[in-house]
């Protein structure tokens, strides 16, 4: 009630300028002055207070109402609040919505259908409510789980591939140019390039660089990184670091000169200390920890 208040208040310019002021820091504020262009295009037809008056004088044998002018004013604020509402809530429905994980944590969320997603770590996730039932479709950056409720089909768009499912559980990660998907109950289907292929559960594909990689079955009942630890399957040093950074929110700085190496395997993540120790064994690197947030990986045998 207090914020239709402020709107009346504004709308009839009423506010003093310390109102106003705060009022303008409001982060809607952008969208009543919208919600105020698209109400100033309305039309009111004028009040003839003559006529009126003239009317209830000449009418026989009836009591004389008086119509309070600051009723009137009430009556077309209320009016024009009840408009800028609608078109408010109109928008608001129309936007795009978004979902973002930042590094060093994860987000969970409901869609309009109740299908439930988990966001990884550097991900985010952008999709209309507007018509969700009938057109269920998103865009994905970066990691997520999805269990999708039953329903039409559910679409999930890459800049890589795009994968279409109907009620199932699956994972789709997405970085920089390799592409992995992960059936963990009902049917997935994936479109990647001019390829089109069905998987089901325990079943995964991976791609990069256009190329298909051999993926083994998966043998859980949910991604790994769920239960705080991140699997790699011939993956580079470039991209574990990366998905280090993504997980701890660090930084971690590369002084080696060959990488190459990939490398398969499971690394437990909910302590960077042994994390890094896994990695650093893997690799033969020394970890040193420059400050709080950034840690330096140089080769063991590197000269000094």
């Amino acid at each position: 009630m207090e914020e239709n208040y402020k709107l009346a208040k504004w709308l009839s310019g009423e506010m003093t300028e310390q109102e106003l002021a705060a009022f303008k820091a409001d982060p809607d504020f952008a969208l009543y002055e919208k919600i105020k262009n698209h109400s100033a295009k309305l039309e009111i037809t004028p009040f003839d207070e003559q006529k009126m008056f003239s009317k209830i004088m000449n009418a026989p044998k009836k009591q004389v109402k008086t119509v309070s002018l600051t009723q009137h004013w009430m009556f077309r604020v209320a009016a024009v609040l009840v408009i800028g509402l609608g078109l408010f809530f109109t928008y608001k429905n129309f936007e795009t919505s978004s979902e973002f994980a930042q590094n060093g944590s994860r987000t969970t969320f409901v869609l309009p259908d109740q299908s439930e997603v988990v966001l990884n770590s550097g991900s985010e996730i952008n999709y209309k409510k507007w018509g969700w039932d009938s057109r269920r479709s998103l865009e994905l950056q970066g990691e997520a789980y999805f269990k999708v409720a039953k329903g039409k089909t559910f679409v999930v768009n890459t800049s890589l591939g795009k994968v279409s499912v109907l009620g199932t559980q699956f994972n789709v990660k997405q970085r920089d140019n390799r592409f992995d998907v992960s059936c963990y109950e009902g049917k997935v289907k994936i479109n990647y390039n001019n390829t089109e292929l069905i998987i089901t559960k325990g079943m995964s594909v991976a791609f990069q660089d256009g190329k298909s990689l051999d993926i083994p079955q998966n043998k859980v009942e949910k991604p790994e990184w769920l239960s705080n630890e991140m699997v790699f399957y011939q993956s580079d040093l470039k991209s574990i670091v990366s998905e280090f950074e993504r997980h701890f929110n660090v930084t971690l700085e590369l002084k080696i000169t060959d990488s190459n190496q990939l490398f398969t395997g499971t690394i437990p993540c909910e302590n960077i200390d042994v994390a890094l120790q896994v990695l650093s064994i893997s690799y033969h690197l020394k970890p040193v920890k420059v400050t709080k947030n950034k840690i330096i990986l140089t080769a063991v045998n590197a000269q000094k």
